[in-house]
């Protein structure tokens, strides 16, 4: 696609540096710990209690609800948590000042590592003159609530656990039909009591006191062998190997940039931890969304960040894939919104499966993973998975493309719409599903069916996709595909472009009424290539203009929208998919300064955040709130906020590829990253090594048949005032 010029705007001398831009400080203050689809919430002091969201959550349940330590009858004063791994943790606390004693002696350390279950190693310092005799009580309690009943606080009976202690053992158990879920708190050398255990112990001076304790769950009476055993080394554990397996095979990354540099390491860390694998299926790695409340595979949040993290993680996106696969829909279930060939929205395995939505553990009701599943095929292949290791997704994407044809097209119109099956399904189903996000500027909803802008754009690019693959397995109908990819290009224009706005429409509702808002739903249009390159200027400038662009990211909605919220959660919120998305359709459509100007803005809000993305932000201006203001509930780690500086690096880079066709392209990147060294960067069966800076790009590894595409020359026409700062 030809290139277009550059806005014009100040840069600051030297962006590869931190700005000194001040925090932006959570709300909360809380430690989540994260393995596979177990996590633990707690607060500073590593203290849960069950009127708050704390707690260890296994398979989706609340094995503890209630965890408190204290000596001689006080609370530990905390004084720091150490992080590690994503599953490990240490909070140092000190007990208070013994009798006599102007200032504490006794520090309280506490080792905590989580894998579906707990263990907390205890050690007790003693840096006093004398001995000192501790009653060292820890308070214990379990509710076994449903994961969505602690999320949404809702009232939660105990009347039915049952509970007792043997020896140094605390035993918790319910069984509410179901299934039974159990949990034996085990702590050697301790006094058992109803809820509590009692170590009664003597630290000699400057010596020091350490036990285990362990959180051992069981399901159907058959408890869960620990992940972290007490008799085994730590760093022997599955997690520890998962982890360092994770960490050697991801590329080496070095970035001049500083703020980029630390936030690809953090993500790195954070999407090694959130990955979920089938016990049946280890080898197939997927992410799970986010922690702490959606530790479980969801289709669309899996699939892109399979999309963005292809370059980097291609295996990622092919265990997504063939997960997905194993799950497709295969009959009709108005309740759980299944359909023939359907890609799921979520997987849930808490004790009340009742809670879920639909009622039941897979849920189907999302409208937009189905096309993007299909369209992750057809991208892995361009990133150089054989098409032989894709074949036997085959029948899979045929199912899915039926789908699209079929189930998805409910009216014959050749748009893809959603109406949930039951008032057990989610209302809206697409990324933006909260009960308010589709509402018009005078505050109406959207009535269903309804067809989302950016889902064409998925079709749009899914059926291409199809036609590449179809050519790669060696069948026939590739240009059918494409015929049918360019009609519904056409239709789409013709059905939402909204002229007067110069922007498309959120939507169509039932009526095949434009839903008249502007949304950054067509920055994911852009990224598919479904918008018309005749208004991709118009779609631009509005996309960048001060009521979309806050200088941190894209809203969700535009401020001169009635409807506009700046603390909502998709009425005028910034996400970091959503906006790194955008900016990849921006350079798609050739505006590369454009594209770049957005990825600097994520940058600055990564310093903030202090490295880590959280799942969203609130879309205050910036010349208004100098630093972003958090999101009170948003999920940190976040899957596809954790990729985004990924797709942020990509993005500096131009880094495409289409082995199909023997073609890689890479670009200088902008002073603002200054120079980056990628080593074993995976690419079919090649590791490449790239060095890129300012001033040139070399790459080396690259297999017989690919070639390094020359950069795109930009075009002689600025894109408009308006774009300029």
């Amino acid at each position: 696609m030809e290139s277009r010029s550059p806005v014009q705007h100040d840069v600051h001398a030297d962006r590869t540096r931190p700005r000194g831009l001040p925090h932006a400080e959570p709300p909360t203050s809380t430690v989540t710990l994260v393995e596979g689809s177990s996590f633990c919430v707690s607060d500073f002091d590593g203290s849960m209690q069950p009127h708050r969201a704390d707690g260890l959550f296994v398979r989706d349940t609340r094995v503890i609800s209630t965890w408190r330590l204290t000596v001689d009858g006080a609370a530990v004063e905390p004084l720091s948590v150490i992080p590690a791994e994503p599953y490990e943790c240490l909070f140092v606390g000190r007990a208070a000042a013994r009798a006599g004693r102007p200032e504490p002696t006794v520090i309280v350390e506490r080792r905590r590592f989580v894998g579906q279950g707990m263990r907390e190693d205890l050690t007790v310092r003693n840096y006093g003159p004398e001995a000192v005799g501790l009653d060292i009580t820890l308070a214990v309690d379990v509710d076994f609530a449903d994961l969505f009943q602690v999320k949404e606080h809702r009232a939660i009976g105990t009347a039915d656990v049952g509970h007792r202690h043997v020896g140094s053992d605390l035993l918790f158990w319910v069984d509410r039909g179901a299934s039974q879920r159990g949990v034996r708190v085990s702590a050697p050398g301790a006094q058992a009591t109803p809820h509590h255990l009692t170590f009664r112990v003597v630290v000699d001076p400057q010596d020091s006191w350490t036990t285990t304790i362990e959180v051992l769950p069981s399901l159907d009476q058959h408890e869960i062998a620990p992940v972290f055993p007490s008799d085994r080394p730590v760093e022997s554990a599955q997690p520890a190997h998962r982890m360092r397996g994770w960490h050697d095979a991801t590329p080496r990354i070095v970035v001049q940039n500083t703020v980029l540099s630390q936030a690809l390491a953090t993500s790195e860390r954070d999407l090694g931890a959130l990955r979920i694998t089938d016990p049946e299926h280890p080898d197939d790695d997927v992410v799970a969304a986010g922690a702490p409340w959606f530790m479980a595979l969801f289709g669309r949040d899996s699939l892109i960040t399979g999309h963005m993290m292809l370059p980097f993680a291609p295996w990622l996106a092919v265990g997504t894939l063939r997960t997905l696969a194993r799950l497709q829909g295969q009959s009709v279930n108005r309740l759980t919104d299944e359909e023939p060939g359907k890609i799921l929205h979520e997987v849930r395995l808490g004790a009340d499966l009742s809670l879920a939505l639909g009622g039941d553990s897979v849920y189907y009701g999302s409208i937009d993973s189905t096309p993007l599943f299909v369209m992750l095929v057809g991208q892995a292949l361009r990133w150089g998975v054989p098409a032989e290791e894709l074949r036997p997704l085959r029948d899979a994407v045929e199912r899915a493309c039926r789908w699209i044809l079929e189930y998805g097209d409910r009216d014959g119109d050749g748009f893809v719409e959603y109406q949930r099956g039951s008032d057990r399904g989610l209302e809206n189903q697409g990324w933006k599903d909260s009960f308010d996000a589709l509402v018009d500027d005078e505050g109406r909803p959207a009535v269903t069916p309804i067809a989302l802008a950016e889902v064409q754009g998925y079709c749009y690019a899914a059926f291409l996709a199809r036609a590449e693959l179809a050519e790669a397995w060696g069948e026939g109908g590739a240009e059918k595909w494409r015929e049918r990819a360019e009609q519904l290009k056409r239709r789409f224009h013709e059905a939402f472009w909204l002229e007067d706005l110069g922007f498309y429409a959120m939507a169509l509702d039932r009526h095949k009424r434009p839903v008249r808002v502007v949304s950054s739903n067509i920055g994911h249009c852009l990224w598919t290539g479904v918008v018309d390159d005749a208004v991709a200027r118009r779609v631009v400038e509005r996309l960048m203009s001060p009521d979309m662009f806050t200088g941190f990211g894209v809203r969700t909605r535009s401020s001169a929208s009635p409807v506009f919220n700046p603390a909502s959660y998709h009425n005028g919120s910034v996400w970091p998919h959503d906006t790194v998305l955008t900016a990849a359709g921006i350079a798609r459509y050739g505006f590369r300064d454009e594209a770049l100007r957005i990825a600097e803005a994520l940058l600055d809000a990564l310093e903030s955040f202090g490295g880590q993305l959280p799942e969203l932000f609130c879309g205050f201006d910036r010349t208004d709130k100098p630093v972003p203001v958090p999101y009170p509930t948003s999920c940190s780690p976040q899957a596809w906020a954790a990729a985004a500086p990924f797709e942020i690096l990509r993005l500096a880079l131009g880094l495409e590829a289409d082995v199909p066709r023997g073609e890689i392209r890479v670009c200088a990147p902008p002073s603002t990253i200054g120079a980056v060294s990628i080593a074993r960067l995976p690419l079919g069966a090649a590791r490449l090594a790239i060095e890129a800076s300012p001033q040139g790009v070399g790459v080396d590894g690259l297999p017989a048949g690919l070639r390094v595409a020359e950069e795109p020359r930009a075009a002689a026409q600025p894109v408009g005032a308006g774009l300029s700062r």
